[in-house]
């Protein structure tokens, strides 16, 4: 069979695939235009995420394509250490106990740590967003990809001057790993992803050079190796500042944006939020389940191993189909509706499962709520600019809208609908 996610159905509406995949006899399958082993149903998802001895990591941030010679020949300088979601054991066991000493990553701590941080910019570009009365704004650069961003560079300790060229390298790394660019548009993201990891190589450096007292997280790391090689090395950290610059913003830029059009496609539902913010966790955990923003990911198998009655070979590259696995009938009742009153919402696997589970969950969360409710206080009126069709990025596991473009009434609503509210703006996705 064929997946072909860069194209058709997958960049408007990837539900209609995933449904397909789930009412097959089986639910593991081969793709033969990825060359990958497609596994799409809840409890084999979870069940990969969660044997890293059988499932490993070490292709993760391996492109999904053929590159070209030239760009690959640019990416083979980069000299980057796994820490994070391309380590194994025993090496992400010890870069995972750095991660959790020093980066937030319970609800509690997350939000004495980091709260006032978010709260900070989500005023900041709610208010700017609100003085634009009348206006169409399109959210994703103005709103939920600039957050997460603005929130991560601050923890980090990074200026925000640097914001517009972190945002391109990120982007960009994305693209080149998950998408299929074409060979000229290869060499310029590999030579940017080049860039970009010296860049977090220096940032390191200066924190070295400071004396690692500041309050940011490289400088909190570099006093939690306390000059220990057999904690971290050097490279280490920066390879962690590399993972978080992209992994720390990029998820949540999606949870928001997906967040933000189911609410807006219907004017009951954003009215819901802006008079009941206790109605936005619930709201949050449903999107997660409903449209992830990484909707599938990658691992290798490291033996042959047996999944749902299916031998995958040793050595196989496998696309864990997380956007399915949240919709698989057999876990949830109705799973193509979105329900934000859903009670088992939460078991979803937006965020993986086992020991890679994401270390930014607690706060992801903690900014789309707080995002989410602010908006919706202060903009209670805003509504989808009529005509807006969801199209999606290609791309392998990032699911990035492409634009979503809202028009700003700050005064009261008249609820009505109009001739077609969720329209060809709220497709099942």
């Amino acid at each position: 069979m064929e997946l072909r996610p860069f194209a058709g159905a997958y960049l408007t509406d990837p539900g209609a695939v995933w449904r397909d995949l789930l009412h097959r006899d089986q639910g593991v399958h081969y793709a033969d235009d990825l060359g990958m082993w497609l596994i799409s149903r809840h409890e084999h998802v979870r069940q990969a995420f969660g044997d890293p001895e059988s499932f490993g990591n070490a292709l993760t941030l391996a492109p999904v394509y053929e590159m070209c010679p030239e760009a690959l020949a640019v990416v083979m300088r980069l000299d980057v250490p796994p820490t994070t979601a391309a380590a194994d054991s025993p090496v992400h066991t010890r870069t995972r106990a750095a991660l959790r000493a020093t980066f937030a990553n319970t609800a509690g701590r997350v939000s004495v740590q980091y709260g006032p941080i978010v709260r900070r910019r989500v005023d900041e570009l709610v208010d700017g967003i609100a003085r634009r009365r009348g206006e169409v704004v399109d959210l994703i650069p103005e709103f939920t990809a600039l957050l997460p961003l603005l929130v991560v560079v601050d923890i980090l300790g990074v200026p925000d001057r640097d914001v517009p060229r972190i945002r391109s390298w990120a982007d960009g790394q994305i693209a080149l790993i998950w998408g299929r660019p074409e060979p000229a548009e290869q060499v310029r993201l590999a030579r940017g992803l080049l860039d970009f990891w010296h860049y977090c190589q220096d940032l390191v450096a200066r924190r070295v050079d400071e004396g690692a007292t500041g309050d940011d997280f490289v400088s909190r790391v570099l006093r939690h190796r306390d000059g220990d090689d057999g904690v971290l090395t050097e490279a280490e950290v920066a390879s962690m500042a590399f993972n978080l610059l992209v992994a720390g913003h990029e998820t949540t830029a999606g949870l928001l944006a997906h967040a933000l059009e189911q609410a807006l496609a219907t004017p009951e539902r954003w009215r819901r939020l802006a008079e009941e913010p206790e109605a936005v966790p619930g709201f949050l955990e449903e999107t997660l389940r409903f449209g992830p923003a990484i909707d599938g990911w990658l691992r290798v198998t490291r033996r042959p191993v047996a999944v749902g009655g299916v031998t995958i070979p040793a050595g196989a590259r496998c696309l864990l189909l997380i956007g399915a696995a949240n919709r698989d009938p057999a876990v949830f009742a109705d799973p193509q509706r979105f329900d934000p009153d859903r009670v088992t919402a939460r078991d979803h696997l937006s965020f993986g499962y086992g020991p890679h589970f994401c270390i930014g969950a607690a706060l992801a969360r903690l900014e789309a709520r707080i995002a989410l409710g602010r908006l919706a206080e202060a903009i209670p009126a805003l509504r989808l600019a009529a005509g807006h069709v969801t199209a999606y990025k290609p791309n392998v596991a990032f699911r990035a809208h492409q634009i979503l473009p809202a028009v700003v009434d700050t005064g009261t609503v008249p609820w009505e609908r109009s001739d077609d509210p969720a329209g060809t703006s709220a497709r099942a996705a």
